[in-house]
Parts: structure tokens; sequence; C-alpha cells
């Protein structure tokens, strides 16, 4: 038996009640648990669950296992009052780990009992599987693609804030070794981190080294200070600037030129290589300029359009980046679960296509 723990369920704090009355919850899996029950049906299903799509980073299970454990049952009527009825107890539940690595087609969960307790949650723990493995699979993409560089996961200004805490959870388990919001550390009780950001450095009149040093001021002691040095497309002279005036306390300076810009140490050298946005000459001018004044200890962050493909170029060609921050293309492509009925009442009963696929990984849930 495996020692890996699952999280506990309350830390997802789920909206139990509106899961339980179905509100999350295609209406025709309500209707089929409706239907049952009104008939007084109970028929013994074994759930299969899987992807299909391509190999794959499992994420979101504990979150699954959580909504059937708090919201599977029925509501039985009494006196003019309904009282919930816990089904936990009744199921049988098999499941990989958040974390594993998966096949196309592999069952990575079966749901054993009567399909009247779960029928309205199928939804639920599909979509929570969909998203979470989704971001699981790309941040360990571009975790393997760095090697042992730090991923940093930055996607939360493109995304609604409701899904922060469970992607990032998703991102941790994938290997990204900080996330920018606390939400996002929640489940694993971190803390949010970050970079002296644009907006401060305008707040500033524009001034990034000013506003370098009010962020040192303030927050040194929480987190490594990285400043954004592309503010005056100059991220040579600027790092320079803020090397000088910060000393020990720069961590590190953070290169996030737009990718329709041409970083002004670059100008006298154009004509053999993509000069735009964050590219390799560019890392290296800095990197070459910090070290010839002594700050070896300055690190560089990269940001702006990474995703796997670019920082395994970047990793071929022995840039000198220290760490990435990747934002967008961690929410981006296709990683879709389904379930099916593989058999009832102890006799097979797939629909055609499919078929009962057992898998000796899946662990018992106790």
């Amino acid at each position: 038996m495996s020692e890996r723990r699952r999280l506990e369920p309350d830390v997802f704090a789920l909206p139990v009640e509106r899961m339980r009355e179905g509100y999350y919850t295609d209406a025709y899996f309500n209707f089929s648990k409706r239907v049952l029950e009104t008939r007084d049906e109970h028929p013994h299903v074994l759930m299969q669950v899987f992807q299909k799509h391509e190999t794959a980073v499992l994420g979101g299970m504990d979150e699954a296992i959580a909504a059937l454990r708090q919201c599977s049952g029925r509501h039985l009527a009494s006196g003019g009052r309904r009282t919930w009825v816990d089904g936990w107890h009744e199921l049988e539940v098999r499941a990989l780990y958040d974390g594993d690595d998966i096949a196309p087609w592999e069952t990575v969960m079966t749901i054993e009992g009567d399909y009247s307790l779960f029928a309205h949650l199928e939804t639920v723990y599909l979509g929570v599987l969909t998203r979470r493995t989704l971001i699981s699979t790309n941040v360990r993409r571009v975790v393997e693609a760095a090697g042992d560089k730090p991923i940093l996961f930055f996607p939360a200004r493109f995304d609604h804030y409701r899904v922060q805490a469970g992607d990032g959870w998703a991102a941790h388990i994938a290997g990204a070794i900080g996330v920018s919001t606390d939400e996002q550390a929640s489940w694993w009780g971190g803390k949010g981190g970050g970079t002296v950001p644009h907006g401060l450095i305008a707040a500033y009149g524009g001034d990034t080294v000013a506003a370098s040093l009010a962020f040192a001021d303030v927050v040194h002691a929480d987190i490594n200070v990285v400043a954004l040095v592309d503010f005056d497309n100059d991220c040579v002279a600027t790092s320079l600037a803020c090397a000088r005036a910060l000393g020990e306390r720069l961590w590190g300076v953070r290169l996030d030129t737009s990718e329709t810009m041409v970083d002004r140490s670059l100008w006298e050298s154009m004509g053999q290589y993509r000069p735009t946005g964050v590219n390799p000459e560019l890392v290296r001018n800095v990197r070459r300029a910090l070290d010839a004044e002594g700050f070896e200890h300055v690190r560089i962050v990269v940001s702006g359009g990474f995703d796997a493909p670019r920082i395994r170029e970047f990793e071929r060609a022995g840039v000198p980046a220290d760490a990435y921050g990747v934002g967008s293309s961690l929410l981006r492509g296709t990683v879709d679960f389904t379930a099916d009925v593989v058999r009832v009442d102890g006799r097979p009963c797939a629909k055609q296509g499919r078929a009962e696929r057992p898998n000796p990984r899946l662990e018992l849930v106790e």
C-alpha cells in the first residue's frame, strides 16, 4: 500500500449543499438521479473514469474524491422536512494520485455502488479532473524543458480568480517552484510571490530604481526582491542601476520586453537574429553587464510568451536565464475526462466502443 497522502476534503471548501442539490451538474444527470430515486431503483454500477487524448499528469483527484466523499447520498423527505443521508460509506472508490503520470484511455478512478447515490456528481468530478490535469500537464512540460531551473507559475491574471487555489495546487504537484497569489498557495500553506510590477514603477514616475528600493525596504524580509527592468526598454542599463542601488538585497532582475519591441542594448547588433521581445542575445547582454560589475549573485528571470518549446530552445542554446516565468500558455490545451458505466449488478454493461479496463495501479480510497 502506498504511503502517499491525499488532501483532506475540508481543504477544498466545497459548496457542499449546492453540490448535493446538483446545482453545478448537467441537468440530465440530476434528472437521472431523480428517476432512480422516485422509482426506488438502485442499480449497483461500476463507473470508470479516464481521458483519451494524451499522456498527461493527473491533477484534481483529491478534489474529485472530496466531492464524492462529502456530496454522495440522497435527500429523504419526512414530516415536511428533507434530510440528507450520506452515501459515501456505501461506495467503493479506487483511484490514482495527484501527480501520477497517466496514459490515454487509462482508468484513473472507479466508483462502485448504488448509482443513485452519485449520479448527480459526474459533471463535478469530471470537470475538476479535466481542469487540474490540464494545468498539471502543462506545468510538467515546462518544468522538464527547464531542467533544474525554477518555473514561476504566473497565469493568475489571465483567468477567473475562483480557479486559483486548485490551479496553484495542480502547478505545485507538477513541479512549479513559485506561484503569484496566496490563494494559489493556500492548499499547502504557502504564500504568493512576485516581482516589482510595472504599476509600481509607474507610480514612482517611471523610476525603476526608486520603485525597487521602496519595494525592498518594505518586503525584503518576506520575499526575494526581483526588479522588473524593461520599463524604459533598456534592460542592461536598468539592471545595472538596480544592482548598484540594492546590492545584496537584489535577488534578481526580470526581463519582460514586449514581443513588438527591440531592447536598446540590441539596436547596434541587429541583422542576424530575431531581436524582438526577450531573446537569447538580450539575456546574454544583461548577464555580461552584471558580471562585469561584480553582480554575479543577481539572477535573471525571463518572462513573456514562454512555453515548453521556447524554454527548450533557450536551454539548448545555453542562454543564461536562471528562472522562467510562465503565464497564459499553461491554461491552453485539452485533456478532457469522461466516465462510463461498464458494469451493472455484476454484469458487463458498457456502451458499444467502450469496455471495462481494470488498472492495477488504482488504490482503494479509505
